[in-house]
């Protein structure tokens, strides 16, 4: 094909899983299961984006037990929401999609009070920024008994999200959830089997991987979401993260999603554009954590100017670097941008924001080619809702 355009438009496999072209909607928090349930809310945003022409929706932050929620409203894996799910998958496919699921264990940053255990689980203990306004001070080191605990819920929750018909799962190894907690050495300073060098604090997150193959079998598709960088001192670096990846593929991952920066210590770097933290002020109903999202604000949610495709230079040195299929991520809204992606040998485009602009984007850029603009003004109004009792949701006229 010689316009990189055909081959995102053009019908494409992953594992043994037919998709209809290269477009994946990323896993952006949609806020729309607020007591721990699908709602139909959550049914219409992800079939609108099947029927405007995506080849994957995802489901975002599908906790694998209770302890993995950020906060103790939100969603996670058990046969309470069998129904709920079902539903939601049916109504994907009824518009021709297909339905991934990530799965997220938020670890030792958690603001939920409603633990089974003591206190969060984390690669090693240290002082909960996120929580302590919440009341959850610290996080404690995960032993033999936590980790076979954790690993063995990844498993079950992806048996689960199989049974009720999703079609892929994506595992979360970044943005400083729970198993990039173990692969970032800031947070990671374990003196054992599961610290210092980068194979021994991929050990844990490998254990996961293997366990969720276990659990769907060998044509099922696993993608894993890593971070290349975090943009913090002593944090994840591009080498460690080349290195990452070889250790995905080298296990059998299907595909590996090049994302960036960290939700708890410097999340601008994944989004760029403006910053996120004047909605998530408007939306918190803790007056306490109100102030501390203004005090910490200007340090942790740094400014990152957008621009097209601003993980481009780090994502084409791991093209370099691995075979196995890579999606892009980062800054991709125009014409130019993805043929560019194509261009450099991504298998897939990981898409956010357009997408929550424009849920056609795909039937659009089919129908109109050359003349396509999707709008995204990267104000990131979007992702400040993810506590909005309507949840995410574009606010541009």
């Amino acid at each position: 094909m010689s316009d990189p355009l055909d081959k995102l438009l053009s019908p494409a496999r992953l594992n043994g899983l037919p998709l209809r072209n290269r477009i994946l909607k990323a896993a952006t928090f949609e806020g729309m299961a607020p007591e721990g349930t699908p709602t139909p809310r959550l049914f219409e945003f992800h079939r609108s984006i099947a029927a405007g022409g995506t080849a994957l929706t995802t489901l975002a932050y599908c906790a694998p037990e209770p302890d993995g929620r950020l906060k103790d409203n939100y969603l996670y894996m058990h046969e309470g929401v069998r129904a709920g799910l079902s539903e939601l998958s049916e109504a994907v496919h009824a518009a021709g999609g297909r339905l991934s699921g990530q799965i997220a264990h938020c670890g030792g940053f958690s603001r939920n009070r409603s633990l089974q255990r003591k206190r969060p689980v984390s690669a090693s203990s240290y002082f909960n920024q996120l929580g302590a306004l919440s009341g959850v001070l610290f996080s404690g080191e995960m032993g033999p008994r936590e980790m076979d605990e954790v690993a063995s819920a990844f498993g079950d929750a992806a048996a689960f999200m199989k049974s009720v018909g999703f079609d892929a799962i994506e595992i979360h190894f970044g943005h400083g959830y729970l198993l990039s907690q173990f692969i970032n050495p800031k947070t990671n300073r374990r003196t054992d089997e599961y610290g210092g060098s980068v194979a021994n604090r991929m050990r844990f997150p490998l254990r996961v991987l293997d366990s969720v193959r276990d659990r769907v079998g060998s044509d099922f598709p696993i993608l894993g979401k890593i971070t290349m960088l975090d943009g913090i001192p002593g944090g994840i670096e591009l080498k460690d993260s080349i290195e990452v990846c070889r250790l995905l593929e080298d296990r059998g991952i299907d595909a590996i999603i090049l994302s960036g920066g960290s939700s708890s210590h410097n999340p601008m770097l994944m989004f760029h554009g403006q910053s996120i933290i004047t909605g998530l002020i408007e939306q918190e109903d803790n007056a306490l954590i109100r102030l501390g999202m203004k005090l910490v604000g200007p340090k942790l949610f740094r400014t990152y100017p957008y621009h097209e495709l601003y993980f481009l230079e780090e994502a084409r040195q791991i093209r370099q670097a691995v075979n196995c299929p890579l999606v892009y991520i980062g800054g991709c809204t125009t014409v130019e941008s993805f043929r560019t992606v194509m261009r450099e040998g991504f298998d897939f485009v990981q898409l956010g924001r357009p997408l929550i602009r424009d849920p056609a984007l795909a039937n659009h850029l089919q129908q109109q080619r050359e003349h396509y603009v999707n709008g995204c003004s990267h104000c990131n109004r979007c992702a400040g809702r993810i506590d909005h009792p309507q949840g995410v949701l574009c606010t541009e006229p």
